[in-house]
């Protein structure tokens, strides 16, 4: 291809509202503009790159013997009402009627769809397991738009589903996909790791995320390299820090003090002067209608996915300020498990062993302290802390890293949640029925593009991996003015082609400048360069990636590309 033929709107100035370098690049690059909130166009340069990272999944796909379909993104409110998720989902969803009022939306995924599918078309064990996937557009009301193709309303998945006749086929098709992502990511030149996930909205027994490290991520990820050990921040456990000063010693008796004005941690830390860790932290929750009281080290933070997942409720919150003075007679800040006896009280598993702290009285401006929990208060004893700086790791004892990362890629055991609810039967090897058990796994195409541009770029803009840049090398003639240059880059052009590589040729009147400039910024992993060492019949071949830069004769030229992308060129993982 021709550069002067195609349609690459660079960009000289960073957009004004860019907050992630995938957002500024791609916008600077010419591979995005936005059309509204959330809502973007793919331009020349990103469907290349897209449309190869989407190569990549078809074929990894493919080979675990999945079979691609295409599913309508509009969906009756129906499938989406059998599963229960029609009021889960929230504002999240698009929601229409069409012309004769009947309740319509986008879909944010297809495990209604693909159930109701296999529901109207699966009779016998004998057509398990089944493995269906799709590359398909979804929609989702964000709230927030931002940071460019992360968080959008409209984006691209491929979401798969399987189907499988008992608990062991599902984790072959679940081991199938976990196999079969990390080859994905690696392909695409991404250095992520998976972790231990919460299953959220979509249920299920287990699932793990994919995930790639970098400032422009959302969540929060917890690993210990040393043992291989990772999970997100809501599913994550670990060996507390140890609190920053010794408890009281002696078998002392709870004794009530004054705080007025004293609500919050910090500010009793302040006025006992003893640390956080020498505090517990009472909150209030609501669940299911009940209200549930939370016990945590001062220092420490309650994960609400931990303390949902112990309560078996989908929904926790804050109680109201009318609720606790109502339950306890006192506001928050005030509050303490000490006498509670119409309320559940869970304490986090880093209090036990503890003795002699201060707490809540129940009484506005005033706390108890010689507070030994076990002794003083009966609690249920759980892990409903999240993990802080400052933890190991179980297994090996070694510092956990906190990291903010982004998620490209996720896999769940769904059960039978939706092949229950919505009545999926085949006929067993027995003669009787039984209902197959699913699976749902799922990439953003997008997100592996956003993830290798957060990965991968300088002050000069993208460096992406071969595998998914938009043309592998670009043959740049100085001034093609020049019939010296233009010819030879010509026949470097034509001898790219023929061995296969992606290349696109620059035959733009532009200063050299320019043209250096627009290819290290669209990321393009090579350039050869046609210039005034052409009298000594040599060209330069410049590497994106670090920039070092080595000769070639113009014959050999085109093949050592090849060499170098071969040799550079993301390898799957065994």
């Amino acid at each position: 291809m021709l550069w002067s033929k195609l349609f690459i709107p660079t960009l000289r100035e960073d957009p004004a509202d860019a907050e992630v370098a995938s957002h500024r690049l791609m916008v600077r690059g010419g591979y995005v503009r936005q059309l509204s909130a959330g809502i973007y166009s793919y331009l020349f340069l990103a469907q290349r790159s897209l449309l190869k990272i989407t190569r990549i999944v078809r074929e990894e796909m493919d080979a675990i013997g999945a079979q691609e379909f295409y599913l309508p993104a509009l969906n009756p409110a129906e499938v989406w009402q059998e599963s229960g998720r029609w009021d889960v989902m929230g504002d999240n969803m698009f929601r229409l009627k069409d012309r004769f009022g009947r309740p319509l939306c986008l879909g944010m995924t297809h495990e209604e769809v693909m159930t109701a599918v296999a529901r109207g078309e699966l009779r016998s064990y004998k057509q398990l397991p089944q493995i269906w996937y799709q590359i398909q557009t979804k929609f989702r009301d964000e709230p927030r738009p931002k940071s460019g193709l992360l968080r959008t309303r409209q984006f691209t998945m491929k979401d798969s589903y399987s189907f499988d006749v008992d608990a062991a086929g599902l984790d072959r098709s679940f081991d199938l996909h976990h196999a079969a992502y990390g080859r994905i990511f690696s392909r695409c030149g991404l250095r992520y790791f998976d972790v231990q996930a919460d299953s959220g909205a979509m249920g299920g027994s287990q699932s793990n995320e994919f995930m790639v490290v970098t400032g422009a991520g959302e969540d929060l990820v917890v690993h210990a390299p040393g043992s291989n050990y990772a999970a997100n921040m809501e599913k994550a456990v670990s060996v507390p820090a140890p609190p920053s000063a010794s408890d009281p010693e002696g078998a002392l008796e709870p004794e009530e003090f004054a705080t007025p004005d004293q609500k919050t941690i910090a500010e009793v830390s302040a006025f006992t002067k003893l640390p956080e860790t020498s505090q517990m932290k009472s909150l209030v929750m609501a669940a299911g209608g009940k209200l549930v009281m939370a016990v945590l080290r001062g220092d420490h933070t309650l994960s609400e996915t931990k303390f949902s997942a112990l309560l078996g409720a989908q929904e926790v919150r804050p109680a109201h300020p009318e609720e606790m003075r109502e339950a306890l007679g006192a506001q928050a800040g005030s509050l303490g498990p000490v006498g509670v006896q119409k309320m559940r009280v869970v304490a986090d598993e880093a209090l036990k062993g503890r003795k002699n702290m201060i707490c809540g009285a129940n009484k506005d401006g005033y706390h108890l302290k010689n507070v030994t929990p076990g002794e003083d208060f009966q609690p249920e004893w759980a892990d409903i802390r999240q993990v802080s700086a400052g933890d190991t790791c179980i297994g090996t004892g070694e510092p956990l890293r906190i990291e903010k990362a982004m998620e490209v890629g996720h896999i769940f055991k769904l059960g039978y949640r939706y092949s229950e609810r919505m009545g999926l039967r085949v006929l067993g090897e027995d003669g009787k029925e039984l209902t197959p058990i699913m699976g749902s796994y799922g990439i953003g195409i997008e997100r592996i593009l956003c993830g290798a541009i957060e990965l991968y770029h300088d002050k000069d803009g993208i460096v992406l991996p071969v595998s998914i840049a938009p043309f592998t090398v670009v043959v740049t003639p100085v001034n093609m003015g020049d019939e010296a240059q233009r010819l030879a880059a010509q026949s470097i052009y034509a001898a790219c082609k023929a061995l296969g590589l992606d290349a696109l040729m620059d035959d733009r009147d532009e200063r050299p400048g320019v043209k250096f400039k627009d290819a290290e910024l669209i990321g393009i992993p090579y350039r050869i360069t046609v210039g005034k060492k052409l009298a000594e019949g040599k060209v330069e071949i410049t590497v994106r990636a670090g920039k070092t830069m080595l000769e070639a004769t113009v014959t050999e030229a085109a093949a050592k590309v090849a060499e170098l992308a071969a040799a550079a060129a993301p390898k799957p993982e065994a």
